[in-house]
């Protein structure tokens, strides 16, 4: 019953207006009439604050100056940070012709256009009927025409609800765009460093391979000479053999990384210019300038996750405005004529307009625990952007943390490379000075190659770590892809994922 209070005061205000002796009194009891339909009309759903605090710096930074200069890559082109031009070109190319970012994009328009009309359920609706009724007594046959005119007023929160729903759809799939974007420059990124790297693992593992030949051909030759027994020389062709199976895992990795870019630039076939040389991806060292509150405006599942708030809300203003009264104004207008008459006859018409009014009554209570429950769906809805928040950072601080420890590691691996390499330059020297032989230059090459397999190893690790930790950022490069509107959308979702709604009354959650 206190539901229909706004009502029942109305009610008798305007009764007492009614019978006026004061015109100006006449005129301050009706506006106190309208009072509580406005003050109902006004309600609105708050969205609770669930933002946790977040930290001003990250922690696992790397707090080196030389591990992390000043200069960081621009988050919408970090790839150019591997100062490749065929690695920017292929970015470029993906982000343009990728199956799954046109999806996004197709699904961004959508909800663009349903977003444009998402009022129009509480705008004036006017429908044309007509009708051919027959009298029960057969006796007569009608043609009857008639127009009906609804206008249902948004009142109790529900044209914000109707407008937050929409404007949810919109979020999300602003976000889903973006994080295609995100995904599309990674993967390609990856597969691109997978491939160069692959490539290089061929060719060391090729001058181990050929080292092992050499090997093997020493030993033969001593075992000829009787120097060596006669079964010294298995254990070089075993070598051998298992250094020739050690290159079908590169080179079938080539293939499965060039497929992959294929399927990102959406062609049935790779590319045959990939296998062509060239150096492959250096990473140069570089400084992390954002700061975790940039997770709230960049990450896309935060994104999604607000834009479910946000739907969740619009749920529970639907749900609060079905507790009260559906007002309405209408209008009806018919015409008929009699087509069985074998004479002229006029035709007859009949109008009618006035309030529409849907009171709940008997299923009040069903309508009262569905708010109740779309309340805590609302509440749950909070809780998981807060945890989508926290996931976020810990995300980003393991990235981190991966980064650093990568590139310790290859500075490790790399000062062993360069010992190996003076070590089999040494050992060069002296097989010319007639104090070395070819068995011991090409296990010197061979530890040599083996230490560079290392590096090459390092240095890949170390370059998925960096695209890793960009894409735990979210940086996306949606200014560099021509969308337009579609732009547009997404960084108007990315503002909007900023922080949640604070709270504008306690009773946000019941």
């Amino acid at each position: 019953m206190s539901l229909l209070l706004p009502l029942a005061l109305a009610r008798d205000a305007f009764v007492r207006a009614a019978q006026p002796r004061d015109p100006r009194r006449a005129v301050a009891r009706a506006c106190a009439a309208l009072l509580p339909l406005a003050l109902a009309a006004c309600l609105s759903t708050p969205i609770p604050d669930q933002t946790p605090p977040l930290p001003a710096q990250w922690r696992n930074a790397p707090a080196d100056a030389a591990a992390a200069p000043a200069a960081a890559p621009d988050p919408r082109g970090w790839w150019r940070a591997f100062a490749d031009p065929r690695l920017d070109a292929l970015v470029e190319q993906a982000l343009a012709a990728n199956l799954d970012a046109a999806q996004a994009r197709a699904r961004l328009r959508s909800a663009r256009l349903l977003h444009e009309h998402a009022g129009d359920p509480l705008k004036p609706e006017l429908r044309a009927r007509t009708s051919n009724p027959i009298d029960p007594d057969a006796s007569a046959s009608f043609f009857v025409m008639g127009l009906d005119a609804v206008w249902e007023m948004g009142f109790f929160g529900r044209s914000e609800a109707l407008e937050r729903g929409a404007r949810s759809e919109l979020d999300s799939a602003a976000a889903q765009l973006r994080q295609a974007q995100i995904s599309v420059a990674a993967e390609t990124a990856r597969e691109w460093v997978a491939l160069r790297d692959a490539r290089e693992r061929e060719r060391l593992l090729d001058g181990i391979r050929a080292a092992r030949a050499e090997q093997l051909r020493v030993q033969q030759v001593r075992a000829d000479l009787r120097l060596a027994a006669r079964d010294s020389v298995e254990a070089p062709r075993a070598a051998l053999a298992q250094a020739e199976a050690a290159l079908g895992e590169p080179r079938q990795r080539v293939v499965a990384a060039e497929q992959a870019l294929a399927v990102l630039l959406g062609r049935a076939e790779p590319d045959p210019d990939w296998r062509a040389g060239g150096a492959r991806p250096a990473l140069a060292a570089a400084a992390i300038e954002r700061a975790p509150a940039d997770l709230l405006r960049t990450r896309p599942d935060i994104a999604q996750a607000q834009a479910a708030v946000l739907r969740a809300a619009a749920d529970l203003g639907l749900a609060r405005a079905d507790q009260y009264p559906r007002l309405a104004f209408g209008t009806s207008i018919q015409w008929s004529v009699n087509v069985t008459a074998h004479r002229r006859t006029e035709t007859e018409g009949i109008g009618v307009s006035g309030p529409i009014i849907d009171v709940p009554l008997f299923d009040w209570g069903l309508r009262r625990a569905r708010a109740h429950a779309k309340g805590a769906e609302l509440e749950a809805a909070a809780l998981a952007y807060r945890k989508t928040v926290l996931a976020a950072v810990a995300e980003t601080e393991s990235a981190l943390s991966a980064l650093e420890q990568q590139r310790l590691r290859e500075d490790a691996d790399r000062r062993a490379f360069y010992a190996l390499a003076r070590s089999a330059q040494m050992q060069q020297v002296r097989r010319g000075l007639g104090l070395g032989g070819d068995a011991e230059l090409a296990a010197s090459r061979i530890e040599r190659d083996q230490a560079a397999l290392e590096l090459n190893a390092a240095r890949s690790d170390r370059a998925q770590a960096y695209i890793a930790l960009y894409k735990a950022l979210g940086a996306a490069p949606e200014q560099r892809l021509g969308l337009g509107e579609d732009t547009a959308g997404a960084t108007a979702a990315n503002q909007a994922a900023t922080a949640p709604r604070t709270a504008r009354a306690a009773g946000a959650r019941r």
